[in-house]
C-alpha cells in the first residue's frame, strides 16, 4: 500500500496494557506527521494497567476530520495480542485490509471460571491459519518469542512495527529515527534490531511461518502445566499489591518487605501477581505438560516456588 492510494489511511492498533500499543501508535502518528500528512490519533488507555484492553486509532491523509475509524474501514489492524486481534477483526476492511498479529497469548486472570489448578480457560480458539485465510493480506507470528530470543520480550511491539513498515512506502531510516525517540536510550540498538527483524521476516517468511498455529485444547480437555514463579528480590519495593490481590492468599512479605510464596501449592497460576506488579519483580513460567479430560484429578501438578 502506498500512502497515495487513498485520501485517508486508517490503522488500528490493539493489545493489552504493558505491551506498548500507545508507543506503536505514537511512532506511526509522528512519522506520518513528519511526512506532511494531517494526522488524527485517538486512544483508550484507561485500562492500560497491565492486562487491561488498550486500543488506538491512527488516521492520516490530506485532510482528516474524525479521529476514529468507522467500522469495517481499517486498512491495517495491528494486534499485539491474539485474542484482542480477534475481538477487533470486524473493524478491518474485509476486501483490502491487512492483518498483523503476534500469536502470543495473554490470558486474562479471570478467563478461568474455576480458579482451581489447571481448569479450562475461556480464550479465543481461532487459529492463525483460519484467520489468514479470511483476510486480504495477513501476517501472524510469535513476535514475543522472537523478541525473547533477541534479549527482551518487550520489543515484540517493535518487531510488529517492522512488519507494519512494509505495508507503507516510508523509508527504513525514517522509521528507525522515529522509533528512537520513543524508546529508552539504552534500548535503541535493540529496538532497531527488532524493527529490522520484523521487516526482514516479511521478506523471508514461508507460508507455515505465517500461519503457525496457536496451541488449542478442545472443550472436553484441560491443559496441564508445570508452574514456576520467579522472583527478582532486588526489584521488589514491598508495595504489597500482589499480596493483597492474590485470590488464593498464598503470597506474603517477609521481614525485609520482599514478596515470598510460603504456600506454593495454593497458587493456581492465574498471573494476577505478575500482571499487577509495577516493577516486573514477579514472572510466572508455565510449561505445558499435556491434556487430561475435564474433571480428572490433576493433583500431581504442583507449583514450584523457585
Amino acid at each position: 500500500m502506498t500512502t497515495t492510494d487513498r485520501k485517508i489511511t486508517n490503522v488500528l492498533i490493539v493489545g493489552v496494557g504493558g505491551q506498548g500499543v500507545i508507543m506503536v501508535s505514537k511512532v506511526l502518528a509522528l512519522l506520518c506527521q513528519r511526512q506532511g500528512f494531517e494526522v488524527k490519533q485517538s486512544e483508550v488507555h484507561g485500562m492500560a494497567k497491565r492486562g487491561g484492553a488498550v486500543f488506538s486509532h491512527v488516521r492520516f491523509g490530506s485532510a482528516v476530520h474524525s479521529p476514529t475509524i468507522p467500522e469495517g474501514e481499517a486498512d491495517v489492524l495491528v494486534a499485539l495480542e491474539w485474542a484482542e486481534g480477534m475481538r477487533w477483526l470486524e473493524q478491518l476492511n474485509p476486501e483490502t485490509g491487512t492483518f498483523i498479529s503476534d500469536t502470543h497469548k495473554i490470558v486474562p486472570p479471570f478467563a478461568c471460571r474455576n480458579r482451581s489448578e489447571n481448569q479450562a480457560e475461556v480464550y479465543s480458539r481461532e487459529t492463525p491459519a483460519e484467520i489468514i485465510g479470511k483476510v486480504a493480506q495477513g501476517y501472524a507470528l510469535d513476535a514475543s518469542g522472537i523478541a525473547t530470543e533477541l534479549g527482551n520480550e518487550r520489543v515484540a511491539n517493535t518487531i510488529l512495527l517492522g512488519i507494519l513498515s512494509t505495508v507503507f512506502d516510508f523509508d527504513e531510516d525514517t522509521w528507525t529515527n522515529i522509533i528512537a525517540k520513543f524508546v529508552p536510550k539504552h534500548s535503541i540498538d535493540l529496538n532497531k534490531t527488532a524493527f529490522l527483524t520484523g521487516r526482514n521476516w516479511v521478506k523471508t517468511a514461508t507460508i507455515p511461518d505465517v500461519i503457525a498455529p496457536i496451541e488449542s485444547v478442545t472443550s472436553s480437555q484441560t491443559q496441564t502445566y508445570s508452574n514456576k514463579l520467579e522472583f527478582t528480590p532486588q526489584w521488589c519495593k514491598g508495595c504489597d499489591i500482589c499480596v493483597r490481590m492474590c485470590p488464593e492468599h498464598c503470597l506474603e512479605l517477609n521481614a525485609e518487605q520482599v514478596v515470598i510464596i510460603p504456600r506454593p501449592n495454593d497458587c493456581t497460576g492465574c498471573r494476577i501477581c505478575e500482571w499487577l506488579c509495577p516493577d516486573y519483580a514477579i514472572k510466572l513460567h508455565k510449561t505445558a505438560l499435556g491434556t487430561f479430560p475435564q474433571g480428572a484429578d490433576s493433583s500431581e501438578i504442583k507449583l514450584d516456588a523457585g
